[in-house]
């Protein structure tokens, strides 16, 4: 009678067997865990469409914006200003040369948006916003067009005046008011108000360079002056120095390689050379940095 009891207690003890789940875990593969652009997107994307046009139709409907007679060749409003969507650029031509202003900027403008998808080598963000993943780009293209493009609209539309004077918004519009503004390139001026001009050993042009000025004497590239141009390049340069400084630890640099990054920084350095210009304008009445004879900067 021992031995069957003593089997029977091995058989209690026993652990019970641990059968194979029948169905077997499901991992999603690459496409499957993704999101449509169709319809989230879209749906999204679509109702901002209709809130910005119905925020647009009162606005339109409550602003006081006549259609006035035909324009007459013979008389110029004062202030003629450019449609809103333009002001930005309208703006800029106080501070730039036409051509940089009505041309070139406008240009980088579209080739700059039309390279982001060619320079861009963070794979996230892509369908979905995070500003986590994406601080620099998301940073720097608020930037670029809440801070300096849209606020050069809102300054055009409510702050311009006749004459393109600044005026506050509850100021009333005197066309007769006369400012007395004193812009000066940079080798004219005026340093701290102590009536001495800022030349550089006398602002020198290319043609006063001992080895190739003989050699351009009397054509348009022997009057570009070197203290801008010097400028110029050094403030381009910061750009190389960066790289130099950060290639060996950023691993950011190294997937962007040395010609996608060239663009990034040359598109960057040009876009913050707008405030730095407006700033310069402003607080020290400086017109232009370098003076060539194809175009101002």
């Amino acid at each position: 009678m021992a031995e069957p009891e003593r089997a029977k207690v091995v058989e209690q003890k026993a652990p019970p067997a641990v059968k194979p789940s029948a169905k077997p875990v499901k991992r999603l593969s690459p496409l499957e865990d993704r999101l449509h652009t169709w319809p989230y997107l879209v749906r999204s994307e679509f109702v901002c469409a209709i809130i910005v046009l119905a925020l647009l139709t009162v606005w339109g409907i409550v602003i006081n914006a006549p259609l006035e007679e035909p324009s007459n060749p013979a008389q110029t409003p004062n202030p003629s200003k450019a449609p809103w969507y333009f002001l930005g650029l309208q703006e800029m031509l106080v501070y730039f040369d036409p051509w940089m202003a009505g041309v070139v900027f406008p240009s980088l403008i579209i080739v700059g948006l039309m390279l982001i998808p060619f320079i861009d080598v963070n794979p996230k963000g892509n369908g979905y916003y995070t500003f986590i993943e994406r601080p620099f780009a998301v940073t720097i293209f608020l930037f670029g067009f809440l801070i300096l493009w849209v606020s050069l609209i809102i300054v055009g539309v409510f702050f311009r005046g006749p004459g393109w004077y600044l005026f506050w918004p509850w100021e009333r519009w005197d066309p007769h008011k006369v400012v007395a503004i004193t812009n000066v390139d940079l080798p004219y001026w005026d340093i701290g108000g102590t009536g001495l001009p800022f030349k550089w050993m006398g602002n020198p042009k290319v043609k006063d360079l001992p080895l190739i000025g003989g050699g351009v004497a009397g054509t348009a590239l022997g009057e570009v002056e070197l203290l801008g141009l010097f400028l110029v390049i050094v403030y381009y340069g910061l750009a190389v120095t960066f790289y130099l400084w950060k290639v060996t630890r950023s691993e950011t640099l190294r997937q962007l390689g040395p010609v996608r990054y060239g663009i990034v920084a040359f598109l960057f350095l040009t876009m913050m050379g707008l405030p730095i210009k407006i700033f310069l304008r402003i607080f020290f009445n400086i017109k232009y940095l370098w003076v060539t004879p194809w175009f101002n900067i």
